[in-house]
């Protein structure tokens, strides 16, 4: 599958994706910032996708960022029609605060089938064996 793609700065690395088998490329800093302890950051990337319909790009952690350093990408999906800027919220989960380098590997975008539901509107819904439970409802062992 082609995605298309712009750079707001020919000086940025072009999206990649690092190994072989990886789900997502790289989503870079296009610029420097700092989050303070326990705030969050709205990151650009400089970066403008043209996912195909049927598709939408999916915005995760990087784990090493995440498991290191205490920052964490909140989610975020890319629509198929979508032309503007990627951009990634960060939160600094860590207690010191943290600089976002310029070219800075941030976050990853995964890009994934969608499908379209058809909603429909009942009286009652079809009776299932899990119910109405949620949040930890099956326990932890």
């Amino acid at each position: 599958m082609r995605v298309p793609y712009q750079l707001d700065d020919k000086a940025l690395e072009a999206p990649a994706y690092a190994h072989p088998g990886d789900a997502g490329f790289d989503l870079r800093a296009s610029c420097e910032l700092v989050i303070p302890a326990g705030e969050k950051a709205l990151a650009p990337t400089g970066l403008r996708l043209a996912i195909p319909e049927g598709y939408a790009g999916l915005v995760w952690d990087r784990s090493g960022l995440a498991a290191k350093q205490g920052i964490h990408c909140l989610a975020g999906v890319i629509d198929s029609g979508y032309r503007g800027e990627v951009k990634v919220v960060l939160q600094n989960l860590g207690k010191e605060p943290f600089t976002v380098e310029r070219g800075m590997r941030i976050a990853q975008l995964l890009v994934q089938p969608v499908a379209r539901a058809e909603l429909v509107r009942v009286e009652d819904l079809e009776k299932s064996s899990r119910g109405a439970g949620g949040f930890g409802s099956t326990g932890l062992q």
